[in-house]
């Protein structure tokens, strides 16, 4: 037989093993998800200016600065590592701006990454305080659905960091 006759069954995660009426003369392709090292995912985030974005990471919302690396690629530059949590986020800073920025209008206005989320107990403190220091409310506390609000603000790059308080 050639590959041109064989039949490929593809088994997607938490559904049974399908078999065709050809099941002998066919094969089974199965996915292995994940294995995680730990319970969170890192984010890296193109930055602009290092002191305003350190100031809104660090100082403002409050993540800890576990050191700055060298990057290896492009003409060079600083990744500024932080912890939110057991997620690292890391602010790479080049030293020759990259060619194009990202497309304008947060959730809206493009596909690809819009905003990252923290859960937070805080959420009206925390956005006064952003308000406070002059960051961009792109929404304000508001409820979604019972028991869940949220709030948006702008980085100083503009990328749209959201906080939810979910009491259920």
């Amino acid at each position: 037989m050639t590959d041109l006759h064989r039949i490929e069954v593809v088994d997607f995660p938490g559904t049974p093993p399908r078999r065709s009426r050809l099941h002998d003369r066919c094969h089974t392709v199965r996915y292995v998800a994940v294995s995680l090292r730990k319970d969170s995912i890192d984010l890296g985030i193109v930055i602009t200016d290092s002191e305003r974005s350190l100031a809104f990471y660090r100082d403002l919302l409050g993540f800890e600065h576990v050191g700055d690396t060298p990057m290896p690629i492009g003409d060079g530059g600083t990744m500024h590592r932080l912890l939110c949590g057991s997620t690292l986020v890391k602010l790479v800073k080049f030293d020759t701006a990259p060619p194009a920025t990202a497309a304008p209008g947060g959730i809206t206005g493009a596909t690809g990454y819009r905003y990252f989320t923290m859960q937070v107990t805080n959420l009206d403190e925390i956005t006064s305080e952003c308000r406070d220091a002059g960051t961009k409310i792109l929404i304000d506390p508001v409820e979604i659905r019972p028991g869940v609000r949220i709030a948006m603000v702008a980085d100083p790059d503009g990328n749209w960091v959201e906080f939810v308080d979910d009491t259920n």
